[in-house]
C-alpha cells in the first residue's frame, strides 16, 4: 500500500470523488445499471460559519456576500445530478468562475480525483478500517 492515506484522508471532497469513482467501476463490473454520481454546492451561504467568533463571522459574511450563493442555489447541483440522465461517475457543480456559484453543470475532476488505482486503494482501506465489505454482486 502506498503512503497516500497515512493521515487516513486526502480531504473529504477528494475522498468522496475517489470513492464514487471506485463505486461506479464496481457497479459497472457487476453489470448494474445503477450510477454513482457526485455533486458539490460551490460556495453557499449555509450557516456553516456559526461556530466562528464574532470577528470572523463579520469577515465570513463580507466575503460570503462577494462569492457565495444562496442555500437554494447551492442545492441545485445535487438536484441536477439526481434528476438528469448522467453517465456514471459524473461530477456536478456550479458553472461560474472557480465553481463557486452559478447554474448547475457537469464539472471536471482533478487528475487525482480520476486516479483509479488510488480510488481502489481508498475503497480497500475503507473496508479494512470499518471491518465492512461492500459486495455488489
Amino acid at each position: 500500500m502506498s503512503n497516500h492515506f497515512t493521515g487516513l484522508s486526502l480531504g473529504a471532497p477528494l475522498d468522496d470523488l475517489l470513492f464514487t469513482l471506485e463505486l461506479q467501476r464496481r457497479l459497472t463490473a457487476a453489470g448494474s445499471g445503477v450510477r454513482a454520481l457526485a455533486a458539490h454546492p460551490g460556495a453557499a451561504a449555509t450557516g456553516l460559519n456559526r461556530h466562528l467568533g464574532p470577528a470572523m463571522k463579520v469577515v465570513a459574511a463580507t466575503v460570503g456576500r462577494l462569492i457565495s450563493q444562496s442555500e437554494t442555489d447551492g442545492a441545485q447541483p445535487t438536484l441536477f445530478a439526481a434528476t438528469r440522465d448522467l453517465p456514471g461517475a459524473s461530477y456536478a457543480g456550479p458553472d461560474g468562475r472557480g465553481e463557486q456559484r452559478g447554474r448547475p453543470t457537469l464539472v471536471r475532476r482533478s487528475a487525482t480525483a480520476q486516479d483509479t488505482p488510488l480510488a481502489a486503494e481508498l475503497w480497500n482501506l475503507s473496508e479494512r478500517l470499518t471491518g465492512t465489505s461492500f459486495p455488489l454482486d
